[in-house]
């Protein structure tokens, strides 16, 4: 499957991925600067942006055609959703993906079967019913659910929602594919299969993956880092951009 890259920059090879609902252009605020430095590669998920959309993908479908676009030899940044692809592409393959940033990452979204740093699954399932129904004020909660009890929410919120739709909307089938990755997946099990160096940058008050999450990842994986960006919700590079950014660099460095 042909996903849509934008490749811009020079440098050692660096892959973003967003999360649900979105597209290679959030990270826009931060692909200036970070392109002085690597060479980007801002993908598109299945069924968003510029991607298109095919009904019946599962997870490990997604996990596959990401890999298809990306170099032999590159490191990945993954926010949400796509840090969870992102943690499956380096189990998979630990001699190409070099290392993992994992943003607002979790392994499992939803509490149950011994996980409590999650949200219900009854919020989940909500989205999923309410999608069919009202298409975008649906997703006008998702959005304000990130920024819940965050500094500098209403200017995250604002930046969330002017990107959102940039290059169209997703496709549905994409949207409850991916909904039901975020209600079923449960990668704790793989976490231990991960050598690579991590960095896991989590807001404090993020409210979709409580910053539990982060800490759990950067307990369990056997080589990684935690840096909390205090007073920041579900997009930190949205609400504390120099700060991630920061953070981002010296650990591709080596710092």
């Amino acid at each position: 499957m042909n996903l849509y890259v934008e490749t811009l920059g020079q440098g050692p090879d660096l892959a973003m991925l967003h999360g649900w609902a979105f597209h290679g252009g959030v990270w826009s605020g931060l692909k200036a600067r970070l392109a002085r430095r690597f060479r980007l590669h801002l993908v598109d998920l299945p069924g968003h942006g510029q991607s298109p959309a095919r009904e019946g993908m599962a997870f490990e479908d997604w996990v596959g055609a990401v890999a298809g676009v990306l170099p032999e030899r590159v490191s990945v940044c993954g926010w949400s959703l796509g840090g969870q692809i992102a943690l499956e592409l380096a189990a998979r393959e630990p001699q190409r993906f070099e290392k993992v940033v994992l943003v607002s990452a979790t392994p499992r979204f939803v509490n149950g079967n011994g996980w409590r740093d999650g949200i219900e699954a009854s919020v989940l399932t909500r989205f999923a019913r309410d999608l069919e129904v009202d298409y975008v004020p649906t997703l006008q909660r998702f959005l304000a659910l990130q920024v819940r009890g965050a500094a500098r929410g209403t200017e995250t919120l604002r930046s969330l929602r002017q990107t959102l739709f940039g290059p169209g909307r997703p496709a549905p089938a994409a949207l409850e594919s991916g909904l039901h990755m975020l209600l079923d997946n449960d990668l704790r099990s793989r976490v231990g299969r991960i050598a690579q160096p991590v960095l896991t940058i989590h807001g404090g008050r993020d409210a979709l993956c409580p910053p539990g999450a982060g800490e759990w990842l950067a307990a369990h994986l056997p080589d990684a880092r935690l840096a909390l960006m205090g007073p920041c919700g579900h997009a930190p590079f949205i609400s504390c951009p120099e700060e991630f950014a920061q953070h981002l660099e010296r650990f591709l460095d080596g710092h």
